[in-house]
């Protein structure tokens, strides 16, 4: 989608949702996220939607934009700082708008789920979304878990010698980038949006997402193997548009907040319930389910951490290592 031709779409969003109110006054607000209505992010929306009306009496109505409707990754972050986009669910790509969330996105960088709540919930989560406002005018109210991202493609990859030559997309991340050239595969990036049409078409031999996504977006339709390769342990982001956020009034703002937080942990609980049921769906379909060895493919990726940690903070990398053991 060209950027001239969504800027105007989304104005009319905008005008639709009667965005840019009186502060204080009732709103309608805008939600995207690249999800489709399967996936656990949207029915986490949805219950943040339904928070936000209910404590703030109806005033604030959050109207829910998933599958790419409003745009990619990219798209709704300049979406939220152009005032266009109220809200939005986003992740990785958030690292081209403040670069120390690159380093969120290094493979093998968290041990297990355990160790990215540490980070997320604590100083470093809390350091980066204050950065991330300073920085791009775009806040960030709460860090959602993910399950694990897994990579899938049209052979069996039990070795990083298998990857030699593959195609797998991978967001517009620089680090992810980075740390699949070094594993040996050949990464194309891509807004999710394209992916299933790629497989199918053979643009790409591949992709790595969480089990939820590549369930409830069907690739297992085009995809035959899925390597439980949990290579990086991740999260997305429930944002807004500054400029949304100032029009509210005090009452509204904390409303919005407190929402916030309980769809957080309505979220995080729907994942983890989901992990295990979407691994036997996954495999109900037909999917040749592979654990590899692990090992070989992170002493190959962490070879580009330390790039990255002194590109973008060796403090801020030191302090995700150490959050392992709290």
């Amino acid at each position: 989608m060209k950027q001239a031709g969504w800027v105007i779409a989304s104005m009319l969003v905008l005008s639709a949702c009667g965005g840019g109110s009186a502060s204080g006054g009732d709103v309608t607000l805008s939600l995207g996220h690249i999800a489709n209505e399967k996936d656990a992010w949207h029915k986490g929306a949805i219950r943040f939607a339904e928070l936000v009306e209910e404590k703030t009496d109806g005033s604030v109505t959050v109207d829910l934009f998933p599958s790419s409707q409003l745009g990619s990754d990219r798209d709704l972050i300049e979406g939220m700082q152009l005032g266009t986009v109220d809200f939005a669910l986003v992740a990785g790509v958030l690292s081209n708008f403040h670069e120390p969330f690159s380093i969120l996105e290094l493979p093998y960088l968290f041990e297990d789920e355990a160790h990215l709540e540490n980070v997320l919930y604590g100083e470093v989560g809390d350091g980066l979304k204050e950065e991330l406002l300073a920085e791009t005018d775009v806040r960030g109210l709460e860090f959602w878990m993910r399950g694990p991202r897994q990579l899938t493609a049209h052979k069996a990859v039990e070795s990083p010698e298998a990857l030699s030559g593959l195609k797998i997309r991978v967001p517009e991340i620089p680090a992810s980038i980075s740390a699949w050239e070094e594993m040996g595969a050949a990464p194309t990036a891509m807004a999710f949006g394209e992916v299933y049409s790629s497989l199918q078409t053979g643009v790409i031999d591949g992709q790595e997402n969480p089990l939820a996504l590549i369930e409830s977006n069907t690739l297992q339709e085009v995809q035959d193997y899925l390597m439980l390769t949990n290579h990086v342990y991740g999260y997305v982001m429930l944002t807004m548009s500054e400029a949304t956020y100032e029009k509210l009034s005090p009452e509204q703002q904390e409303a919005v907040e407190a929402a916030a937080q309980e769809a957080t942990e309505y979220e995080n609980a729907l994942v983890a319930e989901m992990e295990v049921e979407l691994l036997a769906t996954l495999e109900e379909a037909g999917m040749t389910v592979i654990e590899p060895d692990t090992e070989p493919f992170n002493e190959l990726a962490t070879g580009v951490h330390g790039t990255y940690a002194e590109r973008y903070g060796q403090d801020l990398y030191d302090a995700i290592v150490a959050a392992a053991d709290e």
